[in-house]
């Protein structure tokens, strides 16, 4: 079975960076991605447009040209798909690793299908996405409950309530009032996010005065029933049922934190940030990295593309002993 030099698990931007950066210096890899290239993007709202603009989520040094200054989801997809094939990316896609050991130097890395892939070198950059943070309250399982938001027609003539308070649950509220959704947002906080998007504030506020968006802050969800939401305030104590056809619990997402730890990776108690060097990303278990996302644990709004993408350098530079040699030279020049 050959063995290649870098395997990646994960095929998002930072994924496809690593896979990159090992294709330019020469190294054999191979990515594993246990859904579609770019899978995290492909479910995002298929009208989301990214707050970064174009030119900071660009990977492997080509320019992402679009008409506008932030790209869409769309057209996200179809750069980050022309990026890997101008760079020859290899992939084995909808292919789900479930773990991985280290024997004799070399890692196993096993698949759900009981298949197994060689490496010197592995790069866990998973992100987040596919692990939506849980209330833990009855009825969380429940049909009409999802904590994904796609597009707004599904829900038209409807009532939905939001459960959140930050870009996902404001860019929802949005679409769907101007569907003709009656939309209610429930959020622990006394207003929304600071970190919500700076062009939807105005927009939100102004809906929410207008009465078009009715709003519930510093409140959680205490159960869902298939056609309510129960709420408590906590300032007043006050329970409150609100009518609910659907609801979106839009209150952020988690990295896998089993699958880290079946790989050997050590994570730290409450934020699930996973044992890495700072410098190469290199985790507690020789020749195993992070990145991306995935290196935040539950503060998934510390790194995202723009930052992420330049983990790919500083881990292939290990890979390659780069940093040992720049730090040589410098020594040398002294």
């Amino acid at each position: 079975m050959k063995i290649v030099d870098v395997l990646i698990v994960g095929s998002g931007p930072c994924g496809l960076a690593v896979g990159i950066e090992a294709a330019k210096s020469g190294l054999s890899h191979l990515i594993l991605e246990k859904g579609s290239i770019t899978e995290s993007l492909r479910k995002y709202p298929k009208r989301m447009r990214f707050f970064s603009t174009a030119e900071n989520i660009e990977i492997g040094e080509i320019p992402f040209p679009i008409s506008g200054v932030k790209a869409t989801r769309d057209e996200a997809m179809q750069y980050y798909r022309k990026v890997a094939g101008y760079y020859k990316l290899q992939f084995k896609l909808f292919t789900e690793v479930v773990d991985m050991q280290k024997i004799n130097g070399i890692f196993e890395v096993r698949t759900q299908t009981n298949d197994v892939y060689l490496a010197h070198k592995v790069v866990i950059s998973t992100g987040y996405f596919d692990f939506p943070r849980q209330l833990g309250v009855p009825g969380e399982d429940l049909p009409n409950v999802s904590n994904y938001y796609d597009e707004p027609f599904k829900y038209s003539y409807t009532k939905v309530v939001i459960v959140g308070g930050a870009n996902s649950a404001v860019e929802a509220a949005l679409e769907l009032y101007r569907h003709d959704v009656d939309v209610t947002v429930v959020h622990k906080g006394e207003d929304f996010r600071q970190t919500v998007k700076y062009w939807l504030i105005p927009d939100v506020k102004n809906r929410v005065r207008e009465g078009k968006i009715k709003t519930r802050f510093d409140s959680v969800v205490r159960a869902f029933t298939a056609s309510s939401v129960v709420i408590e305030n906590l300032q007043t104590g006050q329970v409150e049922t609100l009518p609910a056809d659907f609801v979106l619990s839009l209150v952020g997402y988690t990295p896998d934190a089993a699958f880290l730890q079946r790989c050997g990776i050590e994570l730290q108690a409450g934020s699930l940030v996973p044992h890495y060097d700072p410098e190469t990303f290199e985790t507690n278990v020789p020749g195993l990295y992070v990145s991306g996302t995935v290196i935040a644990g539950v503060h998934t709004e510390k790194v995202f593309i723009e930052n992420g993408r330049d983990h790919a350098k500083a881990v292939i530079d290990h890979v390659m002993n780069r940093s040992v040699r720049k730090v040589q030279e410098l020594i040398e020049r002294i």
